[in-house]
């Protein structure tokens, strides 16, 4: 027996036992290392014209022996002499597919897996044995080499069985199986369907074909002495059948794949029951080449806001498999978007389970980005109808991209968020709200809570209304957070034409139409509204009295439509915040940040003179009564609760 030539029994340890994470993809690198032998018989054909071979014959063979409990991976590649067995397999982290790419870098049409040689040894995680039979093309011997992945290895001729079998050139890996233990069941890995799904999870896409002798079973011919009773008989027989696809539909043009085909794949490969909304095909070339495939689902995943939901794209090197879900190619507010990044430069570890460099990925990643947003943005401008059905499934995810990059990203998502215009009655961006701004606007008004209807019918958004404000409603949970992110929204200046006058840059603040003293009110409307609080000055000081914490302050609006009185707020945190965050805390407020609520009250409406008429018969009782009905409705009308339901409901009693 020979002796692995390193420190072999630490370094065959490390590999079987702590590089890879998966038991699985052993099957991954040994078909991986088939494709590579193919590969350099390919190469060896280009530039040899003695090793002309019939490329169409080439092709990976994956067997099973359930009594034996044997798999058997084969090629007929380019084969192994002895000295190459002692030197590819006696060696470990020796890479004959890094070695021969070093030697043949100029040719393209060869793309090796392998780079570090130490993929064949993930083999001894699920097998006690591993025998190696290869021929090398062009040889007369084939030689065996074995070992039970411990202390070394033996190399042999081959018995003339074996050698025929191997055929003219080519490697078969025979693994002999451990007993199934808690830690991996073994007993799974011999069966047809758990060998296919693993070829086709892995090496779906190794751009030779892989193929395995499946079950078959047809039905014998009728005999002619048959019966009308004759009940029609089978028998099973084996097939050769490709497994894999070959090539992979993202390396394919445009122009070779319809868009029936890209949904078909989207919907087998990523499980869903409908097409994708959008397909995203690119190609990049130059010091990181790569491949994508992206897709936008029409629908949202049930789990997509829970913590349980694992965004990222299938990451493939040379068309094998590396990660199912590779959460770096994606950010969190794009984390909808399924789809395959295909790159043979990425640098792997060495097991090829994950990544080396964080610069090449961030470089794929903000290629993908962009073209993610590209789309989105062609989609907004050019089918307007699908992309608020996408916004309606995925809008609340850019917009926490906007708030939990504490506006950072506002510059390449803004743009893409849609709220409701109370005034036009529809789905605008902040640039066409802004357009249709009335002259001489300066601020971009929102409401936030819980209704877009009862945020319609509110006093504050009907009075921006009547004053010829446009209001845009706000009725997800962080609305109001990502426009306090923001802050404002930069409007960039235009150059002059012929129709038009240059303009400059400009910011544009948000503001809660909710906010107490929002000046919306004309000149006259103010003016009356300073002489009523002058006037009124001691039942306004009573009314604060009556209300006692409640309120931080009681003001008459200078305009409020048809309303008696409105509850608004003052500070960083609104009314509708609260209602927000109370929900996060689960109804427990104490220690939570509240709103400092203001009432404001409507000196026009009918309601006020019966303030003033109990306050000058210094009916305290009554002024008190009065001022918690107000406050209440307020409330109520703005979408929060009321401290006490009960005292609400018998003080309406008391008034009625």
């Amino acid at each position: 027996m020979k002796q692995f030539k390193t420190e072999s029994k630490k370094l065959l340890d490390l590999m079987i036992n702590s590089i890879y994470t998966n038991r699985e993809i052993f099957l991954r690198e040994l078909v991986s290392n088939a494709s590579d032998a193919i590969d350099k018989l390919v190469f060896k054909s280009l530039t040899n014209n003695d090793a002309a071979i019939d490329r169409d014959s080439l092709f990976i063979q994956v067997a099973f022996d359930k009594d034996a409990r044997t798999i058997t991976v084969s090629d007929n590649g380019i084969g192994m002499t002895q000295d190459e067995l002692d030197k590819n397999l006696g060696t470990i982290a020796h890479s004959g597919s890094q070695q021969f790419k070093q030697e043949n870098d100029a040719n393209s049409e060869v793309e090796i897996i392998g780079q570090f040689g130490v993929g064949f040894y993930s083999a001894f995680m699920v097998a006690s044995k591993v025998r190696v039979i290869s021929r090398a093309f062009g040889s007369d011997e084939a030689f065996v080499w074995e070992s039970d992945g411990v202390e070394g290895y033996t190399i042999k001729p081959a018995t003339e069985t074996e050698a025929k079998l191997l055929g003219e050139h080519g490697t078969s890996v025979i693994l002999y199986l451990r007993e199934s233990s808690e830690a991996f069941n073994t007993d799974q890995l011999l069966s047809e369907w758990r060998l296919k799904e693993l070829i086709r999870t892995y090496s779906n896409y190794v751009h030779h074909p892989i193929k395995m002798e499946v079950s078959k079973r047809r039905q014998l011919p009728k005999p002619e002495d048959a019966g009308d009773d004759y009940k029609p008989e089978y028998e099973s027989y084996l097939e050769l059948e490709t497994i894999n696809s070959i090539k992979p539909i993202w390396r394919k043009n445009k122009s070779e794949v319809s868009q029936e085909d890209y949904n078909e794949f989207y919907k087998s490969t990523f499980h869903d029951w409908s097409n994708p909304t959008r397909t995203i095909s690119f190609h990049a070339e130059g010091r990181i080449s790569y491949d994508g495939l992206l897709f936008i689902p029409s629908m949202a995943p049930f789990d997509l806001y829970s913590k349980d939901y694992e965004k990222g794209l299938a990451l493939y090197s040379s068309n094998v498999l590396i990660q199912e879900k590779c959460a770096d190619l994606v950010p969190d507010y794009y984390n909808f978007v399924r789809g395959v990044i295909d790159s043979p430069d990425v640098s792997l570890n060495i097991s090829r389970e994950t990544l080396q460099q964080d610069s090449q990925l961030k470089a794929i990643a903000r290629h993908v980005e962009k073209q993610i947003h590209t789309d989105l943005v062609k989609m907004r401008n050019e089918d307007r109808e699908a992309y608020e059905k996408f916004f309606e499934n995925f809008g609340r995810g850019l917009k926490f991209g906007i708030y939990a990059t504490y506006g950072m990203k506002a510059g390449e998502l803004a743009d893409l968020i849609l709220f409701w215009s109370a005034r036009e009655s529809k789905m605008v961006t902040f640039a066409e709200y802004i357009a249709a701004m009335a002259e001489g606007q300066d601020k971009i008004y929102y409401a936030a809570g819980d209704s877009r209807d009862r945020l319609s019918k509110t006093p504050a958004v009907k009075n921006a209304l009547d004053h010829g404000f446009d209001v845009l409603l706000c009725t997800a949970d962080v609305d109001e957070f990502m426009l306090q992110a923001m802050m404002r929204y930069h409007v960039a200046g235009t150059p002059a034409d012929d129709d038009h006058e240059a303009t400059e840059d400009r910011d544009l603040e948000f503001v809660n139409i909710a906010t107490a003293g929002l000046d919306l009110a004309s000149e006259d409307e103010k003016q009356k509204a300073e002489e009523a609080t002058t006037e009124n000055r001691s039942l306004l000081d009573a009314i604060k009295e009556a209300l006692s914490e409640k309120v931080s302050d009681v003001r008459i609006a200078a305009s409020m439509g048809d309303a008696p009185a409105q509850v608004a707020a003052e500070g960083p945190i609104s009314l509708d915040m609260e209602r927000v965050m109370a929900a996060e805390f689960d109804g427990e407020t104490q220690g939570m940040p509240r709103a400092m609520r203001v009432l404001e009250l409507n000196a026009n409406h009918p309601v006020f003179a019966k303030l003033i008429a109990a306050n000058t018969d210094n009916d305290t009782e009554k002024l008190a009564l009065y001022a918690g009905v107000l406050l209440d409705s307020a409330l109520l009308v703005a979408g929060l609760p009321v401290e006490d339901p009960v005292a609400f409901a018998e003080n309406v009693g008391k008034l009625m």
